[in-house]
């Protein structure tokens, strides 16, 4: 877990290899981050967001979710979790340094997302959505809820660590690393706690 810690506090975080299950260390340069001032949701999200189909809940199946966003994505788009590397982020989560964000419907789980928190940063991992049982972009939903969240709370800092086609629609920007690693280590400062997790006015 500390070694783990360490990593996120020096802007590092792992990868398995898909076909060799060895494990990784990154920082990528440029460093993707969605600016939590300019997080764009797009009218259609906003209009499922407003309907309410999904219960949000946070932290009550934080292992279930990530297992469910380790599951590879295709024959030729592995998984970059291993059992043991799984294992630490679940000791994280217990010591209160990892989250999720979980989108229930009819009491079973449809979607989700997770991520590590070191003050006020939060690292992105991976989300995930069930269309075969109606979570078609339940992780979408989740993601405005995060941002909802994180503003409450009084994060600065969203990690997102790539851009992908999916994030653009978000705002995602690319920082230089060293600009990254400057605001990093301001956040990681700060005294934010992610507190009992409440939506209703947010």
């Amino acid at each position: 877990m500390n070694e783990l810690l360490t990593a996120y506090a020096n802007g590092i975080f792992p990868m398995a290899d898909p076909r060799t299950g060895q494990i990784g260390w990154f920082s990528p340069d440029p460093r993707a981050i969605i600016p939590l001032d300019l997080f764009h949701v797009p009218k259609n999200l906003a209009r499922l967001v407003r309907q309410k189909k999904f219960v949000i809940r946070s932290n009550v199946e934080f292992e279930m979710v990530m297992r469910y966003c380790a599951k590879p994505r295709s024959k030729d788009n592995g998984s970059w979790m291993t059992d043991p590397l799984l294992a630490a982020y679940v000791e994280l989560h217990q010591a209160g340094h990892a989250h999720s964000i979980e989108a229930w419907k009819d009491d079973k789980l449809v979607g989700g997302l997770y991520g590590v928190q070191l003050g006020g940063a939060f690292f992105g991992e991976s989300m995930f959505s069930l269309p075969n049982r109606g979570g078609s972009n339940a992780s979408k939903v989740c993601l405005v809820h995060l941002v909802r969240w994180m503003r409450h709370r009084g994060f600065n800092l969203l990690d997102t660590q790539f851009v992908n086609d999916h994030l653009l629609q978000f705002g995602v920007v690319e920082i230089s690393r060293s600009t990254y690693l400057q605001r990093l280590r301001r956040a990681i400062r700060m005294d934010v706690a992610w507190g009992e997790f409440n939506i209703q006015d947010r």
